[in-house]
């Protein structure tokens, strides 16, 4: 069985995502991998496809029993034999899942890292007795005293590799930045690992952020136009997830706390009720959420601030795991970064004390952005993203800029003649001329003092925090922060660089675009309904039958029998053969009531357009047959003795022409840079757009994606 063949035995996809193919081929080849993907990108898949390939066990290290009993839930249903060994189970459970693991019927064993080293159980030891395949360790950054959720009990995992010298180990994170990553390569003793590092764009997640002022009466607006969906809120405190819980009861919501100060049944009982969806909100501090598979969360709510990027970037990453549009809000408060600050330092450490500041440092500059969040978000994994992503609310908001060059000078000098020494308070104090004994008498002296004195205070905090943003100045220092300039900034006083700034003023919100294809409401509810009674007769999640992007897609593309309901994402060989007949039983009643057909022809975006001259060739014809069989370009190339640029050309034209889509070809996630890029510089010459893109972007991507633009625009 091939992998392509597993994928969709087993998990009912067509396609790999991200780098899953790769990652999985460099797993079976016996390597140790380090893999980065962000939340929902399908790290699962990463170690759970190569299980069912190998003979013997697969151990998984994963940081929460809730999420254990999640990912064999749904490996179970999957048809893949599965189990945790945790302290909710009995002696009896225990003793006869050990007899299951000695008689290899167990594919995937789920441990917490404790387990395997702890003196009462020294669990290790009788692994060592199976036959171990692979390990996986999820959610690595907790290794790592620099990742934003460490946990001490993670450093035990330093012993695997001696333990189990020959076993490949894969150790997979949804967020990492580079000192995180080279803390758990280091940690780990990973023998000569490949690095995977997936593109961190959640391109279905729509980032706001909102002033922290009468908040609660925000977030139930925001709340009103979600009453049918999932969301989680955050919040910093145990006593506000309680409180704001209650107030949210009191308004009709149906909402619960989570805390790590809850008992255990509590906490228990108030997480399976929000999986099962008998719960629509939980409120919890972030204690919540790690590795929680619930795919049809809409949107995730910050009342406070978070830590960090990271921290921020997982917990907003819990929503539209299933792809769909989803919602990420936060309210900021200057108030909320300066009580945050106490809590960054780390007594006795220094050095970890500077870093966490820079790490709150960078999250206030994130709140405070005049320039696109997701661009901002991507750029600190070290990821290129164009400067409009269409998909945020500084993006999505019309604002006007303005040449802000004589500002900017008039900033930049001020704090070159103050010898770059002194706060964003005393500066923008300065500027204004402000005759506070706090300005120094020989500061009133200099010629810059009062230059600014036209432009509020309010309004001078916003340029200099655009200024930051856009790598002219910086804040360091501890604990009192002052300005530095920039190289940039010499540029812009010799008057050989323009500088734009925002204006204060809003015009108006444009509206936020839509991912989801147009689909019949009704049976979107039906089909919830009849996953609903397969979920309670099943015991487990509604999600983990079906996520809501496959009922979408039915909704959309309405199915009427076993062949066509195959085509839908997400159906698998076992779960066609245990829920097939009853969906396809709802789509074919639905149609019949409203006199519907089948529009699965339509499923993939080349249907929905005319197919457009010129016809293809028979050597083109030749290459689309090879590459619809599964064959890679190089193998269509080897196979018709050609070259892998012209195997390119006959693919492009068929993206033109509606034959293919373009995400055969190129990663969903790419496409945007590489569209921008081509509206940007034109496609007459791919040379300069390669150029632009750098070594992340090949020549055949970049093809792919102005022979679907040029389609496009030829769509009837």
């Amino acid at each position: 069985m091939t992998t392509h063949q597993a994928l969709h035995k087993y998990f009912g996809y067509n396609g790999f995502r991200h780098e899953q193919e790769a990652i999985i081929n460099n797993i079976i080849q016996q390597k140790d991998t380090l893999v980065l993907m962000p939340t929902g990108g399908g790290k699962s898949i990463c170690y759970q496809l190569p299980a069912v390939m190998f003979d013997g066990l697969t151990v998984v290290i994963s940081p929460l029993i809730a999420l254990m009993k999640d990912q064999v839930d749904a490996l179970n249903i999957n048809g893949i034999k599965a189990a945790f060994f945790n302290s909710s189970q009995n002696d009896n459970e225990q003793q006869q899942l050990i007899q299951q693991l000695r008689n290899n019927q167990i594919k995937l064993l789920y441990l917490a890292p404790e387990r395997l080293f702890s003196s009462e159980s020294r669990l290790i030891d009788f692994l060592k007795t199976l036959q171990v395949s692979l390990i996986a360790i999820d959610e690595a950054h907790c290794i790592s005293h620099w990742g934003h959720d460490f946990r001490p009990e993670y450093l035990m995992l330093a012993g695997l590799k001696i333990a189990f010298p020959n076993i490949p180990v894969i150790a997979l994170t949804a967020t990492a930045d580079k000192i995180t990553r080279q803390d758990i390569l280091d940690k780990l003793n990973l023998h000569n690992p490949a690095i995977f590092i997936s593109s961190f764009d959640r391109h279905n997640i729509n980032y706001r952020v909102a002033p922290k002022k009468k908040s609660f009466d925000q977030l139930l607006r925001f709340l009103d136009e979600h009453r049918d969906d999932s969301g989680i809120i955050y919040c910093l405190s145990r006593q506000s997830t309680e409180n704001l819980a209650a107030d949210l009861v009191q308004q009709g919501y149906a909402a619960r706390a989570y805390h790590a100060g809850l008992d255990r049944a509590t906490k228990d009982k108030n997480q399976e009720a929000f999986l099962r969806d008998e719960v629509k909100i939980i409120v919890a501090t972030i204690a919540f959420g790690m590795g929680i598979n619930k795919s049809n969360v809409r949107y995730v709510v910050h009342m406070d601030l978070p830590k960090n990027i990271e921290g921020y970037y997982q917990e907003t990453g819990r929503a539209g795991r299933d792809g769909l549009p989803s919602q990420a809000l936060l309210f900021f408060s200057q108030g909320d970064a300066e009580k945050l600050k106490r809590f960054a330092r780390v007594e006795g450490n220094e050095e970890q004390s500077r870093i966490m500041l820079k790490k709150l440092d960078d999250m206030v500059r994130f709140c405070q952005l005049q320039t696109c969040r997701r661009q901002f978000l991507l750029r600190y994994f070290d990821e290129q993203a164009p400067a409009d992503c269409g998909a945020c609310d500084v993006c999505l908001s019309d604002i006007e800029k303005i040449d802000g060059t004589i500002i900017a000078q008039k900033l930049f000098s001020a704090i070159a003649r103050l010898n770059e020494s002194f706060g964003m308070t005393y500066v923008i104090d300065f500027l204004r001329g402000s005759q506070s004994e706090k300005i120094r008498d020989a500061h009133k002296q200099l010629k810059t003092y009062g230059i600014g004195a036209d432009i509020s205070k309010a309004e001078w905090q916003q340029y200099i925090r655009e200024l930051m943003a856009q790598d002219y100045l910086q804040s360091e220092g501890d604990p009192y922060p002052v300005l530095k300039l920039l190289p940039k900034a010499s540029l812009v006083l010799k008057g050989q660089q323009q500088v734009l700034l925002t204006k204060t003023q809003v015009l108006h919100e444009r509206e936020t675009p839509q991912f989801a294809p147009p689909y019949e409401a009704g049976l979107l509810s039906e089909l919830k309904r009849v996953r609903m009674n397969i979920a309670m007769n099943e015991d487990v999640p509604a999600y983990i039958i079906l996520s809501d992007a496959t009922l979408l897609e039915m909704a959309t593309y309405l199915p009427q029998n076993k062949a066509e309901l195959r085509q839908i994402s997400g159906f698998g060989d076992v779960k066609l053969e245990r829920y097939g007949a009853q969906f396809e039983a709802a789509v074919v009643d639905y149609c019949k009531q409203f006199n519907l057909t089948s529009r699965i022809s339509q499923k993939s975006p080349k249907r929905e357009r005319k197919v457009k001259a010129p016809r293809s060739n028979g050597t083109q014809s030749e290459s689309l047959t090879l590459f619809k069989a599964g064959l890679s370009i190089a193998e269509i190339a080897a196979t018709r003795n050609l070259s892998p640029m012209t195997i390119e050309a006959h693919l492009s034209n068929f993206v033109k022409t509606g034959e293919i889509d373009v995400s055969e070809l190129v990663d969903p996630a790419k496409i945007p840079a590489i569209k921008d890029a081509i509206e940007s510089y034109g496609a007459e010459r791919l040379a300069p757009l390669k150029e632009v893109l750098g070594d992340d972007y090949s020549y055949a991507e970049i093809k792919a994606v102005t022979a679907w633009l040029e389609g496009m625009k030829t769509t009837p």
